[in-house]
């Protein structure tokens, strides 16, 4: 037990590590957008409109980087300090405040760049009012996206006992056993990718920089944000069905096995030094999924001389309920 209480406290820092991360290079990304830009921007850029496209509001260059990366950062520290204290069992609500707001400021200081580009006085900018739409649908679908990820980051599985015995099963029982596991550190190199590709994007249909430069930049970033995406968190379900093992937080892709496929199933210790690193790794203990050292579900399909292993949590009751499903498929009369 001291173990899996050591790993889910290094599981908790790397988290913070991670976030923390995303958080200044999400604060970077938003003062660095004027700055990459200021050869072409005036002394004061426009920075408010009331209503209309003319500006009634600017400020200095640095201060327009500054202010709004000052406000990402506060915000973030505030939230943080607050759910240490009073938000206790509701982590889930620290993503889902903080990445529409994130999209928010990123979409603002796009468009006072945009606004601002090849103008000799800040007078002379214009803002175009469908940005302010695309930019709030954005956001929503980045809350929305937040908030299934998050609630599904804080589902509670059940801690095993030790010493676990073998599952017996009734002819007519049915039971389900889910587990989840995410790298938090795969988590924020997806989601910085992630952005850095999106700025790349919105750089090209802003004309904010030359092509040559930008399209590698996107198409580098889109590679390593899906990769990182696919990766970075996995979820193993047994049931009658056999066992199911989906990646990535849209559940996809997907590998199945029914009870008649495989050969055997049972829990196992397995560190990144030995199945060649983090992420999906071949090696001579046959296929891993390791996201994070520790106890893994092991499986040997029908057929084959290598293993699957997926590291999960509670992995014995996982491979014990398979267990019992195979052997309730052997029973004679079924």
């Amino acid at each position: 037990m001291t173990d899996g209480h050591d790993g889910g406290r290094g599981r908790r820092r790397a988290a913070r590590c991670a976030g923390v991360v995303a958080t200044v290079a999400v604060a970077a990304l938003i003062a660095g957008l004027p700055w990459l830009q200021r050869d072409r921007l005036p002394d004061r850029l426009a920075t408010h409109w009331s209503g209309g496209t003319a500006p009634d509001g600017s400020l200095p260059l640095w201060a327009a980087c500054l202010l709004p990366a000052g406000i990402w950062l506060v915000l973030a520290l505030v939230l943080s300090v607050r759910r240490r204290r009073s938000w206790s069992g509701s982590r889930s609500w620290l993503p889902i405040v903080l990445v529409p707001t994130g999209v928010v400021l990123l979409g603002t200081q796009l468009s006072v760049v945009r606004a601002n580009l090849d103008r000799a006085d800040w007078h002379q900018a214009r803002q175009p009012l469908w940005w302010i739409a695309v930019t709030l649908a954005l956001a929503a679908a980045a809350g929305a996206l937040a908030w299934r990820l998050a609630v599904r980051a804080t589902a509670t599985v059940a801690t095993p006992e030790a010493g676990t015995p073998e599952l017996e099963l009734e002819r007519d029982e049915r039971l389900v056993w889910f587990s989840r596991t995410a790298n938090p550190w795969l988590q924020a190199l997806s989601a910085v990718a992630g952005l850095v590709a999106a700025g790349a994007a919105l750089g090209l249909l802003l004309g904010l920089a030359p092509t040559a430069t930008l399209w590698p930049v996107c198409a580098g970033g889109t590679a390593v944000a899906l990769a990182g995406g696919v990766s970075c968190s996995v979820r193993a379900k047994v049931s009658e069905a056999g066992l199911e093992v989906s990646f990535g937080p849209l559940g996809w892709p997907v590998r199945r096995w029914s009870p008649d496929a495989l050969e055997s199933a049972r829990a196992e210790r397995r560190l990144p030094s030995q199945v060649g690193g983090w992420g999906y790794r071949l090696s001579g203990l046959g296929t891993t999924v390791m996201l994070r050292a520790g106890d893994c579900l092991v499986v040997r399909p029908r057929g084959r001389r290598s293993d699957f292993a997926v590291s999960v949590d509670d992995a014995e009751r996982g491979a014990a309920l398979l267990n019992a499903l195979r052997a309730r498929r052997t029973e004679p009369g079924r």
